[in-house]
């Protein structure tokens, strides 16, 4: 063989040991040298918190009980000082309410009712309705036994009757009688009432719903 074959011989066998050195550590690195995205965090599924429980308040200890209100204490109505100048108890077929006078100021006055109202049978629990009345001229009007107009709203009856009643301190009216009643009530809600007392003319209020403890007892009348 001669020299110059040994020469590209050699160079031959040195081309494919490289190429082959360069092939294994290619493997290699395929091997150890490549890096597997890791798995991706799954975020722990949070449990949603509880709606908030607004727990109902509870007449006579969250807030002032009306039914325990007696003439000559002071109170507040959504915060007006009032004083309870008198009080009227009327009951009338098993129902019973009372009927507070309320003097606010020097010349005004109001009317408080406080009534535990019971459901029919199957139906609403009893509660407790507690109304605040304003006069409304009545201009000579009687109540219908059906829809009337009161200051353009209409109004459609749903009670009506005569009561017995006694009284306590100074409400305008005798110790003890007899008053006629008719309640009506408008598509909105809005309550209106009629009441004469022994045969005299009729009177009118407006009545306003009080949510619990919007009364507040300031002070006791003395024993």
């Amino acid at each position: 063989m001669s020299m110059t074959s040994m020469v590209v011989l050699g160079l031959s066998i040195a081309t494919v040991l490289l190429l082959l050195g360069a092939f294994v550590a290619t493997l290699r690195r395929d091997g150890k040298g490549r890096t597997t995205a890791p798995p991706a965090e799954v975020a722990p599924v949070e449990t949603p918190l509880a709606a908030p429980v607004v727990v109902p308040g509870h007449v006579g200890s969250d807030y002032d009980d009306p039914r325990t209100i007696k003439v000559g204490d002071r109170i507040e109505v959504h915060g007006t000082p009032s004083r309870v100048r008198g009080a009227v108890f009327v009951s009338w077929q098993g129902q019973e309410w009372t009927e507070y006078v309320l003097e606010e100021g020097i010349a005004r006055t109001r009317w408080l009712s406080v009534e535990v109202r019971h459901g029919l049978a199957g139906g609403d629990p009893p509660h407790l309705e507690v109304l605040v009345w304003t006069d409304v001229p009545t201009q000579g009007m009687v109540p219908a036994k059906s829809m009337l107009i009161m200051e353009g709203v209409e109004f459609f009856p749903i009670e009506r009757g005569t009561a017995a009643f006694r009284t306590e301190g100074d409400t305008g009216y005798p110790e003890r009688g007899l008053l006629d009643f008719a309640d009506y009530r408008a598509s909105d809600g809005r309550l209106l009432s009629f009441e004469r007392v022994q045969g005299a003319a009729w009177t009118a209020s407006h009545a306003e719903p009080l949510p619990p403890g919007s009364i507040t007892i300031v002070s006791r009348a003395p024993n």
